[in-house]
């Protein structure tokens, strides 16, 4: 596959064109390929082949902050590779231009655009994407050039500050090799290290609370504010130790600063050169499932993963069985990942990280592994499309309300209320269907005549019968009928009850799968340029996040 790359174009949230840049051939113009893509269903795959173009062509899209993101090719070339390069000039774009990333932007600042894209990718071949490169090679004049000159941004070459030769000595040697990921001549008054882990759960329970399917998906977002080039080790371990962190973590991905022979021979050990600023160190999975079945998180109760919050769902509540409740019960102590991480405090020193960056010794911190914080707890219930409303909504904490355009329910109790203490949280609704009405039921005309027992004959003689015997006929007919329709009505109703619910939180000083930044190391005979006695400042921080991905059937 030595296919190139052919054009790329940006379209805002109106499908306007915003900016065309070519790259090799006559590509299609961005006028004729928007309707041939908006021409496919919803949802559109990341790939459409347009077979009846001349010539067949292959286009690639990214949705992004409202932005849609259309680059074709004509001949056969890697997706992975295009898809791959598309995400990377987003990130680009943010780094130049700021987030989040807006058509009023991109137009404002073409001249920077059409430099990162012309770098990012030679006559249609992927090229410089890695961001620290990119500002070598991009100039960014006027207030970009000042905005980006805090982020130290380097000078032109042989740009002095004085009218006379420049006399400051260079970081770095001449002969040191250039290292793509990372700028040259970096400068950093003040030195810090800092680790940010964040897992992403998705987790499905059966009715009975047992989990069918867990996974954490995690990534480590590393910080280097570092002088000159240091050399970084950062050792990560399990909650059963290192020695089976190879076993844990499934998929992973590096980035391309992480020395993968050190790896190899000892894993959980991460040695590289760091970018300047913000990075993705690593992201990988772990499949959850293997903590249940070996009991490693054992609780008492259904599920043994330790979750922070456990929900329960009851249906078909009431005579009519047109009730259902949400019970959340929330777990102050969570699973191994919280109740064994303990992070030497993060001091200039080169020991481990600290978990609260800068926090003392005394009373834990809320956010840190010693004290986990749960927030921003969220329950979303979608109901049936025969459900018309809810006439009653009904919740112990919090606020709960119902959207019918949406059709779900959305519970959201606030910070302050989980800050009091409270473990236990109710909501009790009651649905409507399209025809709920006992008098629609009884009376579907709607003009008093009903097809009940008691209802109007035409055939029965006028007066045939005195008001009394009437009366007490009638409500013999309304006792003996009521507990059949009860049980119809119930029977309705059983379809309008969910039949699942989604939970969505935040914790902060928590890991699902256990994994620790045990501690963060800089080798001061491998670095340089770094200056004499400088101990840079470390500090890591975890996070869980759960956006909608611990569900609950019914």
């Amino acid at each position: 596959m030595n296919g190139v790359l052919e054009a790329l174009h940006i379209y805002d949230e109106h499908h306007a064109l915003v900016l065309s840049h070519t790259y090799a051939s006559r590509p299609l113009s961005p006028q004729h390929l928007l309707p041939l893509y908006l021409d496919h269903p919803v949802p559109r795959p990341n790939l459409l082949y347009l077979p009846n173009t001349n010539p067949a062509t292959l286009v690639f899209s990214l949705n992004h902050a409202n932005l849609l993101f259309l680059l074709t090719a004509s001949s056969e070339v890697e997706p992975l590779l295009v898809l791959e390069f598309l995400h990377r000039v987003v990130d680009s774009l943010e780094e130049f231009l700021g987030a989040p990333l807006l058509a009023h932007k991109l137009e404002a600042n073409y001249d920077v655009v059409a430099q990162l894209l012309t770098e990012m990718c030679d006559a249609g071949t992927v090229s410089t994407t890695e961001p620290n490169a990119l500002r070598d090679l991009v100039e960014v004049e006027g207030f970009m050039d000042k905005l980006l000159g805090n982020l130290n941004l380097p000078t032109k070459a042989g740009f002095t500050t004085g009218f006379g030769p420049s006399t400051s000595p260079s970081i770095l040697p001449q002969n040191t090799p250039a290292l793509p990921w990372r700028r040259a001549n970096v400068r950093h008054t003040s030195n810090e290290l800092y680790a940010d882990v964040v897992e992403t759960l998705t987790v499905t329970l059966a009715p009975s609370g047992r989990p069918l399917a867990a996974f954490a998906s995690g990534t480590i977002a590393f910080t280097s504010k570092v002088s000159g080039v240091p050399d970084l080790v950062v050792t990560l371990t399990g909650p059963s130790g290192k020695h089976n962190l190879r076993g844990l973590l499934d998929l992973p991905v590096f980035h391309p600063c992480v020395r993968l022979a050190r790896w190899r021979e000892q894993p959980g050990v991460l040695s590289f050169i760091p970018p300047d600023g913000r990075f993705t160190l690593v992201g990988y999975e772990v499949d959850l499932m293997p903590f249940a079945a070996t009991g490693m998180d054992a609780v008492v109760g259904p599920n043994p993963l330790r979750l922070p919050v456990t929900v329960e769902i009851k249906t078909g509540l009431g005579p009519t069985g047109s009730d259902f409740e949400v019970r959340l019960q929330v777990n102050r102590v969570f699973g191994s990942a919280g109740s064994t991480q303990s992070l030497r405090g993060g001091g200039g020193g080169g020991g481990g990280g600290g978990g609260a960056r800068g926090f003392g010794v005394g009373v834990p911190q809320a956010g840190t592994p010693a004290s986990p914080a749960l927030q921003d707890l969220t329950v979303s219930v979608p109901l049936p499309a025969d459900v018309r409303n809810l006439s009653e909504i009904r919740p112990t904490r919090g606020d709960a309300n119902y959207n019918p355009g949406d059709r779900a329910l959305e519970w959201s109790i606030s910070n302050k209320e989980l800050a009091q203490g409270t473990s236990s949280f109710a909501l009790r609704c009651t649905v409507v269907g399209q025809v709920a009405d006992e008098d629609e039921e009884s009376d579907p005309t709607g003009f008093g005549f009903g097809t009940g027992a008691s209802a109007y004959s035409y055939d029965e003689p006028y007066q045939s019968q005195s008001p009394v015997a009437k009366a007490a006929k009638g409500a013999a007919d309304t006792g003996g009928g009521s507990g059949e329709r009860d049980e119809r009505r119930a029977a309705q109703n059983k379809i309008l009850m969910p039949s699942s619910a989604s939970v969505s939180f935040a914790v902060k000083g928590w890991l699902a799968s256990g994994i620790k930044v045990e501690s963060i190391q800089l080798d001061p005979r491998k670095s340089r340029g770094l200056g004499e006695n400088v101990k840079p400042y470390k500090g890591v921080k975890y996070l869980t996040v759960s956006k909608s991905g611990v569900e609950i059937r019914c």
